[in-house]
């Protein structure tokens, strides 16, 4: 938990400028000026071989001449000048470069943006931009940029890839009085983007909430990585031009033609814990609404406002963003039309009419709070003849302060002389207020979204193979390759079938007739009635083409109809290739209902699954939800509510209602499948017909490609599942029983014990400091791991009580090389001196090695003998540290270190 790695890069004690000049047109000069107008409380070197002196300051010619090594160079030079300055910064030794300058657009650009680069890590030396507006950290006066704003210290931390939108933001919060802790622009992140920067802003002490503008994302996972360990620490909101390119995917499927790269963009964001604003008023909205640490359960709200008009206002921007509005109870109206004149609205919004008194507003909110129904409450004031806004703003006033742990409460006192002494009076004691009743709506649904994507970021990511161990994956595999050995990209329907039998969804028979005559045997065999649709790899969509005929009874109508359905098809598709019809039993569906189950492949996060309504509609509906695989029973459980057709699934007009565990069972299957099949890159359940009884897909279709060369597993996707096969029972010498499994979220408690019952000197020997209590940030930290970067494994045994304790812990994070990683490890010590550190060692290095790291590294105090005994029956080398003699460096070959 020491400084992190960028930390020099982004709060840099000295900075070196090239290109700095006086000529106030030039980007150095640009910089320099800001520097020294922000008041930089470093060194600072201005570097121009033009000058001896550049706006009063000692200008020196190149970096060799500078009497110390600078934490952080920023370049704004021509284009041509920045191969030969990084080179020379990597052989001082300066860690860290922002490069302002552009004209990297054309090939011969991205070339030289390559080779430097290349430079740059030859050296070990990171790289913010090219073509960026550089980064402010105004509580050290750092303003590296070339724009004509300055920024107030505060603790907003902005991160963007366009430069203009920054300084936009920059002017609009100077005029609105808003700090930043930090602002980043990334600009063509030819090295650090997203990710890594992300990954910063989590531990930085300073940020309390970070925003981000996105145009686009290249590498997902690190990505998706960033953004979990940011959003478990701080309110992440983030707005996002245009739309994630699509790629040149044909509409295959009912879902390709349904998901677009916007769709798969949210799910994202709402698996990593974020939330999605639309405008750059919103960005700062939210940021000061999740600021103050309202908690929300549901989306239910209730509107309390003395004007009908923005009510309804208030009640349409609602139901715009899904917010729900439910009624008041029937123990409410009745303890509301006994405080409330007459004619009140008898609803929600509930008018309390424009004569309405303090009293009267507090009456109406207390019914509101005791309302199980609402999880917060919107009120609104239009100052109207009879209103005094200030007295009816101080009753509320007085009421949070008797009831501090109500529902949430929202206001908007609408209009600006008669409200402003109300809004100052809401402000000063931490109640959110809004001038219109939209932004009060808006409030309340990024709370909402955001406690409800805080749940998704919690979420396991489900194993593999958790759902279906019994999936037959190697046998899917073999069929996919012979299909692909014969480039074919589209399974036939009975190898569709095939696959997904093999991993138990349910899918009706199917028999492949190249005749009429074959065609009327496989309906004898199947039982009448049955279904004939069109065997063709060049038509997808076939009840389009008419390549279907249902309820077919009788062989001469099997005869008759496969004729019919050949000539059609003939006329309407003559260049079609025909390989016949499919012969199916009909499914029973009196009281089944369609729905459509898919994956698609996003160009930027991989496999996406979506579930929704079904049938020959689907894409005129347009109800569906989209969600990330691997899933879980909670996600599945939500995918499933967020759509239109959920409400169908309950039981209506005589029908029963659905299986849904059933449902839930099928998208698990479905997500194990493409988890462990990186050669689906497309699949369409439609329709998949649910009952009370359970559920059959009907028809089915799958598209392939061959995955790239040495691809790891799970690589296609961006999110990691838990490494189930890694879970193992072991024994050590002495007979102790333990579980060796990689840690989960929901080991939160278990680890919190786990550090409780250290003694004080094994934490200090672990943290090497006197820690007495994990902090909320640390345990979010050690129990929500990318499992793709990172890995903890934790010793469980069962204690004299029957209990599952946590008994050890070790872990390795990956260092920003991707070569080499830092490990931990720490037993409990009436466990120790049993051999349970050095079962949980050897199997970190043995994840480490599969993982294709080069080098495990650690820091070890002198003084625990223990630890360093340990390290050296495993083959670590101990060197002592020069700046800390107190501190063993401790380091591992894995490239020689043999697997066993």
């Amino acid at each position: 938990m020491g400084p992190h790695y960028l930390s020099k890069l982004f709060k840099p004690n000295s900075v070196a400028i090239f290109g700095a000049s006086d000529r106030p047109e030039s980007v150095g000069a640009n910089a320099l000026q800001n520097m020294l107008k922000a008041g930089f409380k470093g060194k600072l070197y201005p570097i121009n071989p033009k000058h001896a002196k550049v706006q009063n300051q000692a200008c020196y010619p190149n970096i060799a001449e500078l009497p110390e090594t600078p934490e952080l160079a920023v370049i704004a030079t021509p284009v041509h000048t920045i191969a030969s300055i990084i080179q020379a910064c990597g052989e001082k030794g300066v860690a860290n470069a922002v490069i302002l300058s552009a004209g990297f657009e054309d090939e011969a650009g991205k070339r030289l943006q390559q080779q430097i680069t290349a430079t740059a890590h030859a050296y070990g030396m990171r790289l913010l931009g090219p073509n960026c507006l550089g980064i402010l950290r105004p509580e050290i006066g750092l303003n590296a940029t070339f724009s004509k704003n300055q920024a107030k210290p505060g603790n907003l931390a902005l991160v963007s890839q366009s430069g203009a939108l920054c300084t936009a933001v920059l002017d609009w919060a100077e005029a609105n009085d808003v700090g930043f802790s930090q602002v980043i622009s990334t600009g063509d992140a030819a090295d650090i983007d997203f990710g890594e920067i992300l990954d910063f802003l989590a531990s930085d002490s300073k940020t309390h909430s970070i925003l981000l503008y996105i145009e686009g994302i290249t590498n997902a996972r690190g990505f998706i990585s960033g953004l979990k360990a940011a959003a478990r620490m701080k309110p992440v909101i983030l707005l996002k031009s245009g739309r994630m390119p699509e790629g040149n995917r044909a509409a295959f499927s009912h879902t390709g033609a349904l998901i677009g790269g916007d769709d798969v963009f949210n799910s994202a964001i709402a698996r990593a814990g974020a939330i999605r604003v639309q405008t750059i008023s919103q960005l700062f909205a939210a940021a000061k609404t999740l600021s103050d640490n309202i908690k929300l359960k549901k989306n239910r709200l209730a509107i309390l406002t003395n004007g009908g008009g923005p009510g309804v206002m208030a009640t349409d921007r609602a139901a715009e963003l899904g917010i729900q509005l439910p009624q008041p109870s029937e123990q409410s109206l009745k303890d509301l039309d006994e405080c409330l004149p007459k004619h009140w609205s008898h609803g929600n919004p509930i008018d309390i009419l424009g004569d309405a008194t303090g009293e009267r507003y507090v009456q109406a909110l207390q019914i509101c709070q005791n309302n199980d129904l609402y999880d917060g409450i919107l009120v609104m004031l239009t100052p109207q003849a009879m209103t005094e806004p200030t007295a009816v703003a101080e009753a509320l006033i007085e009421f949070t302060k008797k009831h501090p742990k109500g529902k949430p409460i929202f206001t908007a006192w609408l209009g600006e002389t008669l409200v402003n002494e109300a809004r100052t009076l809401f402000r000063n004691n931490q109640i959110p207020t809004f001038r219109t009743p939209e932004a009060a709506v808006e409030a309340f649904a990024f709370l909402s979204a955001y406690h409800q994507n805080q749940q998704l970021l919690m979420q396991t990511p489900a194993s593999a193979d958790q759902y279906c161990s019994h999936a037959d994956v190697g046998g899917s595999r073999l069929i996919i390759e012979a299909a692909l050995a014969e480039h074919r990209s589209i399974l036939s329907s009975t190898e569709t079938r095939a696959v997904m039998h093999a991993f138990g969804i349910p899918i009706t028979p199917a028999i492949e007739a190249g005749n009429a005559n074959q065609a009327m045997v496989a309906a004898e065999s199947l039982g009448f009635p049955v279904s004939l649709k069109i065997n063709s790899p060049d038509l997808t969509h076939k009840s389009d083409n008419g390549g279907v005929k249902l309820n077919v009874r009788t062989a001469q109508e099997v005869r008759h109809e496969f004729g019919v359905m050949m000539e059609r098809i003939q006329e309407l598709q003559p260049k079609a290739k025909i390989l016949g019809v499919t012969v199916e039993p009909m499914y029973p569906t009196h009281h089944a209902r369609e729905l459509l189950v898919g994956v698609m492949r996003d160009p930027v996060f991989g496999p996406a699954i979506t579930f929704g309504s079904g049938g020959t509609a689907v894409e005129v509906l347009q109800d569906r939800t989209v969600a990330l695989p691997p899933l879980n029973d909670y996600i599945a459980n939500k995918m499933i509510s967020q759509t239109k057709v959920a409400k169908m699934l309950d039981s209506f007009r005589g029908l029963p209602a659905v299986n849904r565990d059933a449902i839930v069972d099928v998208l698990l299957r479905i997500s194990d499948m493409v988890s462990q099949l990186p050669e689906i890159i497309e699949l369409d359940i439609n329709p998949l017909f649910a009952d009370e009884n359970g559920v059959m897909a009907v028809d089915a279709r799958i598209l392939v490609q061959s995955p790239s060369a040495h691809q790891a597993p799970y690589q296609h996707m961006a999110i990691h599942p838990y490494p189930a096969e890694l879970v193992q029972n072991v024994q050590t010498q002495t007979g102790l029983e333990l579980t060796i499994r990689p840690i989960r979220p929901e080991d939160a408690k278990m680890e919190v014990d786990f550090v409780d019952n250290l003694s004080k000197r094994s934490r200090y020997l672990r943290f090497m400091n006197n820690l007495q209590k994990l902090t909320p940030e640390m345990l979010s930290r050690f129990t929500q791991i990318d499992y793709d970067r990172e890995m903890a494994l934790i010793a469980t045994t069962e204690n004299d009580n029957h209990e599952t304790i946590e008994i050890a812990v070790t872990r390795y994070t990956t260092n920003p090389d991707g070569h080499s990683c830092e490990m931990a490890i720490v037993v409990r010590d009436d466990y120790q001196h049993q051999g349970v550190g050095a079962l949980l060692l050897k199997s970190l290095i043995k994840h480490a090695k599969a993982k294709g790291l080069h080098q495990m590294e650690g820091e070890v105090l002198t003084e625990n003998q223990g630890m360093l005994t340990l390290a050296k029956s495993f083959g670590f080398k101990l060197t002592p540290l020069e700046e800390d003699p107190q501190v063993m460096a401790i380091s591992l070959n894995l490239l020689k270190t043999p697997l066993h």
